[in-house]
């Protein structure tokens, strides 16, 4: 038998385990997520890799005896390791898909919410594409021919004079200067005009613009405006119904600076847009801004962030305003931008809440009354010129049943409401899904009566009392993007209403007391929110718009539609909030998990000075954490400790981690429920 005798390594094989002869230390950032080695990693460069694995390129490393992605954030000359370093493997993509910028904002959002760069870069940058990332767009992003200020807000869907500074905050950003402003947009279409107006006036100063909304129909929206602004082929859009590969060739297309425009949802909030000048963010209260994945960032705070990091303008809009866009307003990082008073009046529909001394003389049943009398003359008398609107708070049939005799609320074994689908379907459980028998466990009775009505069941009702009357619904999985300008009732859950040319006659927003009466911190701000975009799709009063929302009008919710003052009504809850010391006066944070985990992650964390534990409490929204026996425990501290408060807790997770403790343990800094 004969013994094969070892080869020879070949030249190249020798030279890729020879260093590069300049620069031969690479900084990798490893796409590893636990805590404690939340840090860059040093390797060396082999010669043959020299060329190609430049700073933004993504690499595979041996890290732990395993094959890892990793980005290059620099080279360096040495390192500071005084072990033995290994090699880069492998270089997947010499294109730098990292910039510098977004590797230096994912540090921050990473440190502001106490987590990890690994977790921030997964939700910035997204998967590689091999076939996407040869392929280029043609796009030159070249700018625009320079033109006046003036003439960019007097286009047709340009309407920035109608606002208080608004003119001046366009010279701004087309001088090249970065104004920051909270806006609070008029009622009408115009508000994705108006963004358009904004983007292209920086980018008359050679500079970029990332716009971020909520979902797919306003982004619909921004796109036709920003084409319509802009021109064709100006500027890309991102968003998650695009296939992988056309998502990466446009993210490599703004990685390249052939394109320094962008429009997305909330993964756009991350788009390597070259020589940033503005970020817009349209409807800041939406909670589809809100990471659902670690670290759970908002995209209010990762485009402030990222403006100050810039040095960036900032437009932060929507027809409502939040406590924290008050508080940006408040501590002078930006300035309020709204119309004034004559205009507003002009522009909006005419609000009248039902129940009011007036109407109660005129219907005893006026407050009690789900759709009391001025509610259903109000739509009988509109829908002669165009569609109304009903807006219901929630989706479905029967959310909530009871028996029709005892009045006892009907639920399933676990706790949860019984609701009925349609007519003639079985109760089911609105948690779990079991059946839910029909008959009371209190009196025996069958019989079921409506606690709270959904979408389905309004319809219904609305199709007997205005008979001969279309009615469509939107809603769920059948959103309707737009309806004709025929008289119809359309009956839309809160976010769902489609649009009409011309607007509707009249909206009627039901059963106030759902949204008031919700047991969150922000009820009245979302309330406020939902009613205002709807109105915003009403005709001016002018024109015959009114609006009849079914609530308290002493309520300062009702009060600030009826005004339609949302600035007003925002400070006043950032000044309750601050009161209070509930967030964004404070920065909480909250811990969730099974109860022995959670308890050693809070003894091992270095808690700010007076920093409250609350707790425990239950777990908001997730019924099936409640039925495993997670707990929940909120952090306060005030606002300047936030960041040793994240970092104590990013501490603590490290040392968890470290030492393989058992259990998970979720860590969230200003959660948007927080209870």
């Amino acid at each position: 038998m004969s013994v094969q005798a070892p080869r020879r390594r070949s030249a190249a094989s020798r030279a890729a385990r020879q260093p590069a002869a300049e620069l031969p230390v690479a900084r990798v950032a490893v796409d590893i997520s636990l805590p404690h080695l939340d840090r860059p990693f040093d390797y060396l460069v082999p010669a043959t890799m020299a060329a190609s694995a430049v700073p933004g390129a993504l690499v595979r490393v041996r890290f732990a005896g395993q094959l890892t992605s990793g980005f290059v954030l620099e080279r360096r000359t040495a390192s500071d390791h005084e072990g033995r370093l290994g090699y880069l493997e492998r270089v997947v993509a010499a294109e730098p898909v990292l910039t510098p910028e977004i590797a230096q904002l994912a540090r921050a959002v990473a440190d502001r919410y106490g987590g990890t760069m690994a977790d921030v870069l997964r939700l910035a940058i997204p998967p590689r594409h091999a076939a996407a990332s040869r392929a280029t767009t043609g796009a030159t992003g070249a700018a625009a021919e320079p033109d006046t200020v003036e003439s960019a807000a007097g286009r047709p869907g340009g309407h920035w004079d109608w606002y208080q500074d608004g003119p001046a905050y366009l010279a701004a950003l087309a001088d090249g200067r970065s104004p920051r402003a909270v806006w609070s947009a008029l009622p009408g279409p115009s508000w994705s005009a108006e963004i358009a107006a904004a983007v292209e006036a920086v980018t008359r100063s050679g500079r970029g613009a990332v716009v971020v909304v909520p979902d797919a129909r306003d982004l619909r929206q921004v796109d036709a405006a920003l084409a319509s602004r802009l021109g064709p082929g100006r500027h890309v859009v991102l968003s998650a119904s695009l296939g992988s590969a056309e998502r990466y060739r446009r993210w490599i297309a703004l990685a390249r600076g052939e394109l320094t425009v962008v429009a997305g949802t909330r993964s756009a909030m991350f788009a390597p847009v070259a020589n940033l000048g503005l970020v817009v963010l349209w409807d800041e209260g939406d909670d589809l801004h809100a990471e659902l994945r670690a670290p759970y960032p908002h995209a209010r705070e990762v485009l402030t962030t990222r403006a100050y990091l810039s040095r960036s303008a900032a437009l932060i809009g929507g027809f409502a305003r939040t406590a924290e866009g008050a508080l940006l307003v408040g501590s002078g990082w930006a300035r309020s931008l709204v119309a004034g008073r004559p205009v507003v009046r002009r522009l909006a529909p005419t609000v009248r809440p039902a129940g009011t001394d007036a109407e109660q003389a005129r219907d005893e049943a006026a407050r009690s009354a789900r759709l009391p009398g001025i509610a259903l003359r109000t739509a009988r008398a509109a829908l002669e010129t165009g569609p109304v609107l009903i807006q219901v708070p929630r989706r479905g049939y029967l959310t909530a049943v009871a028996c029709e005799r005892c009045h006892a609320a009907a639920r399933c074994d676990c706790g949860g409401p019984a609701q009925l689908a349609a007519p003639g379907t079985p109760l089911r459980c609105g948690w779990c899904g079991s059946a839910v028998a029909r008959g009371c466990r209190s009196c025996g009775h069958h019989g079921l009566r409506a606690l709270i009505t959904g979408a389905r069941r309004t319809a219904e009702e609305l199709g007997r009392a205005f008979g001969g009357v279309p009615v469509r619904t939107s809603g769920g999985s059948r959103v309707l993007d737009r309806v004709g300008a025929d008289p119809a009732i359309v009956v839309a859950t809160p976010g769902a209403e489609p649009a009409v040319d011309g607007g509707y006659s009249a909206a009627v927003l039901l059963d106030g007391w759902a949204l008031l009466g919700l047991a969150s911190l922000r009820a009245a701000e979302e309330a406020v929110r939902r009613w205002m975009n709807a109105c915003a799709l009403v005709r001016p009063a002018g024109q015959g718009g009114s609006v009849v929302v079914v609530a308290d009008g002493g309520q300062r919710a009702v009060q600030a539609l009826v005004r339609w003052d949302p600035a007003t009504f925002a400070e006043r809850e950032l000044a309750d909030r601050e009161e209070l010391r509930f967030p964004p006066a404070a920065r909480m944070a909250a811990i969730t998990g099974p109860p022995e985990p959670v308890s050693a992650l809070l003894a091992a964390a270095h808690l700010p000075a007076g920093a409250e534990v609350l707790g425990p409490l239950p777990v908001p929204g997730d019924r099936a954490s409640a039925r495993s026996g997670q707990v929940r425990y909120l952090l306060r501290v005030t606002r300047p400790q936030g960041g040793e408060l994240a970092l104590a807790l990013r501490g603590a997770q490290a040392a968890r981690s470290a030492a393989k403790e058992p259990g998970s343990v979720r860590v969230q800094l200003d959660p948007a429920a927080l209870i």
